[in-house]
């Protein structure tokens, strides 16, 4: 089992980043390096506990799918997105929403394991891990960008 944690300060109010970390579409704009496009369940949108959504992208040349049930949501603090149909052998993926002195802190806790034994292994070791690691870091910094021009937005139109 391989685990990767991030931690992502964002100045924007927890909902918005909630929403932003959990809405579809943002995903998709996200994940333009992997050409990622959600081709079932949930396809738009925000996704809640309960829908699944099928992602079909292109990593290490090919184009894979990958399904994903909302399994758990606590609104505005906490959602897990759990593989139901994939090309790993288990994978989960947690989220945590902290807002601090105006900030919200995400987390991201992302645990995997990979089939194919010990060719599976060194797949991970050598290259997996690396471009997960990177794809969560290319999407929150995305999430950052959106949700703290979202909040200057909201604060703009309060002042006015």
């Amino acid at each position: 089992m391989t685990t990767i944690q991030l931690s992502t300060v964002i100045k924007a109010p927890i909902q918005i980043v909630f929403d932003y970390s959990r809405n579809i579409d943002t995903h998709q704009q996200s994940a333009n390096k992997t050409s990622e496009v959600a081709i079932a369940g949930k396809t738009k949108g925000l996704i809640n506990k309960g829908e699944t959504v099928t992602w079909r992208g292109k990593h290490f040349g090919l184009y894979l799918q990958h399904q994903s049930i909302i399994s758990q949501m606590e609104l505005h603090t906490y959602f897990v997105d759990e593989q139901l149909k994939g090309h790993f052998k288990s994978f989960k993926h947690q989220h945590f929403f902290e807002e601090k002195n105006g900030v919200t802190i995400m987390k991201d806790v992302m645990e995997y394991a990979t089939p194919f034994g010990i060719l599976g292994t060194c797949f991970d070791l050598l290259f997996l891990k690396k471009h997960l690691n990177n794809f969560l870091i290319q999407r929150n910094n995305y999430l950052k960008l959106q949700s703290e021009q979202k909040s200057l937005q909201t604060s703009h139109f309060k002042l006015i």
